[in-house]
């Protein structure tokens, strides 16, 4: 497989996690997030999508770049690739847990060890390559915002 087969791999698989994720938790979206007390700075509604997309498509480059480096670092790009899934399947987890079981102090609890697996995808990409790891600084970013959002949903709504 070329690299360019290997990033589109990728970035379809995250595109679709973070759709069957989104998929999952609409009804929430449209009944239940509503009658929450939010933050000033809660973002609107119509915002979420195509960052999140962004950030899948940029998740994605990064894993395909460092996959492509499996021929030549085999072992350091699986331990990487797995820290990857892992975040991966925590991300959608937190979808699950905030607005399936209408939880925010239980995905509160899981966007940290989420934030710190997207940390460490992050130092282990940019020991493969530097742009995995560059690609890697916007999702932590937007990720430590809705930690802080997350947070302040729950403390509003206890």
């Amino acid at each position: 497989m070329n690299k360019l087969t290997k990033i589109l791999t990728v970035v379809v698989t995250c595109l679709a996690i973070g759709y069957f994720s989104g998929n999952s938790t609409r009804s929430a979206i449209l009944d239940w997030y509503p009658t929450l007390v939010k933050p000033s700075f809660n973002p609107p509604n119509w915002i979420f999508a195509p960052v999140w997309s962004m950030l899948f498509i940029m998740m994605g480059i990064a894993a395909g770049l460092v996959w492509d480096r499996i021929d030549f670092e085999k072992e350091i790009v699986k331990k990487a690739l797995i820290v990857f899934a892992i975040q991966l399947a925590l991300n959608a987890l937190w979808s699950y847990l905030f607005f399936g079981l209408h939880n925010p102090m239980l995905a509160g609890l899981e966007i940290i060890i989420l934030w710190l697996m997207i940390y460490e995808t992050y130092l282990q990409f940019s020991k493969i390559n530097k742009i995995a790891g560059y690609l890697f600084i916007p999702y932590l970013a937007w990720v430590s915002f809705a930690a802080v959002l997350n947070g302040s949903i729950w403390w509003l709504n206890r």
